[in-house]
């Protein structure tokens, strides 16, 4: 359970082996960090060397919950157009609440991991008809909604409203692990974080933390000589792997693509499928169909690596699915695979 951290005795429950020094001018021995040192650096380089992201041109509720809930497990510049589509289309939370689901996955379509999308619109109409549109202004309240994890709540609570809790994503543990030099997690690195915070300004606090994880603190070949806490760092570098990572494994597919006089056939997976449920793609066939082999692309979905094979082919009469005019298909959820088939193919 993420831990609730009000009081100042709380705050300094720092693990053991870590210390924080919030008046020290320099560095000391054993893994001492000078915090009040740690926040000035960060926060003045944060200042200086941002990104220029639409998010933070009008940091509101709204705006800032959609951008967490679409930066999760999605790297920002993958999320820069999606984000700015899906605000035009639904420039406000009564407008993705009166949506059909249909059409939220349809204008997600592409960036993966659908039940995001899901849980939004849900949110969405319990905030529109229940809450009158006002979105809850603490992370503790913003955790009854679907969708709202511990990281996400921390976020938008800190930037939008300005309360003081502190968010840790993949970043901000690999960062400070690396600056205390020590594998730590769970509630510890909340409590860290916590500590670290800064209380006038923890909405930026919390975004440079995640901006230097994402631009400097890489997890390999990290820029240390362009870090604004590196002095204060213990390892200055990469922390050697604590597990062997997942072997991913592969699979090879075949897809058909039967187009004909502006449309192409679209299957509807179930609704009780595990993955993607209710989107849209181009019918999964097996190695015996004949036809032409017109593309060979990669794709991947959490540990599994696809080769894909699209033919081109006539399905057989009586294939359940519909045909679908070329200028109605991104109206529809297509899965990202079928998307990226549909445009190597030029179909859209």
């Amino acid at each position: 359970m993420w831990p609730q951290i009000a009081s100042q005795q709380r705050k300094k429950q720092i693990p053991k082996g870590l210390t924080l020094k919030p008046m020290s001018r320099k560095l000391q021995s054993g893994g001492a960090v000078p915090a009040v040192r740690f926040r000035r650096n960060l926060l003045h380089w944060f200042d200086g060397h941002k990104r220029d992201l639409p998010w933070r041109k009008n940091p509101n509720p709204y705006h800032t919950w959609i951008s967490e809930i679409m930066l999760q497990q999605t790297r920002v510049s993958a999320v820069l157009g999606y984000y700015e589509r899906f605000i035009r289309r639904f420039p406000t939370v009564q407008k993705l609440a009166a949506a059909r689901q249909s059409s939220v996955l349809a204008a997600w379509s592409g960036l993966g991991y659908y039940r995001r999308a899901r849980m939004l619109h849900a949110a969405a109409k319990l905030v529109a008809y229940e809450r009158s549109g006002r979105f809850p202004a603490t992370a503790a309240e913003q955790r009854a909604l679907p969708g709202i994890g511990p990281y996400t709540s921390a976020a938008i609570a800190s930037i939008a409203f300005g309360e003081p809790v502190a968010a840790v994503d993949g970043n901000v543990e690999r960062l400070l692990q690396r600056l205390f030099g020590k594998r730590i997690n769970g509630g510890q690195l909340w409590r860290v974080a916590q500590a670290l915070l800064s209380r006038t300004r923890p909405g930026d606090f919390n975004q440079a933390m995640m901006e230097l994880g994402a631009t400097l603190c890489l997890p390999r070949r990290p820029k240390c000589h362009l870090c604004p806490i590196s002095p204060m760092c213990i390892t200055r570098g990469e922390l050697g792997q604590a597990r062997h990572p997942i072997r991913q494994s592969r699979r090879d597919i075949r897809y058909a693509l039967d187009w004909r006089k502006e449309s192409v056939f679209l299957v509807k997976r179930d609704r009780a499928a595990a993955l993607m449920p209710g989107m849209w793609e181009l019918p999964e066939i097996s190695a015996n169909v004949s036809g032409d082999p017109c593309l060979t692309i990669r794709h991947s979905i959490t540990v599994t690596d696809y080769r894909v094979h699209v033919i081109r082919c006539e399905l057989p009469a009586g294939t359940n699915g519909r045909w679908v005019q070329n200028s109605q298909i991104t109206r529809l959820p297509l899965t990202g695979l079928t998307r990226k088939i549909l445009r190597a193919t030029k179909v859209i």
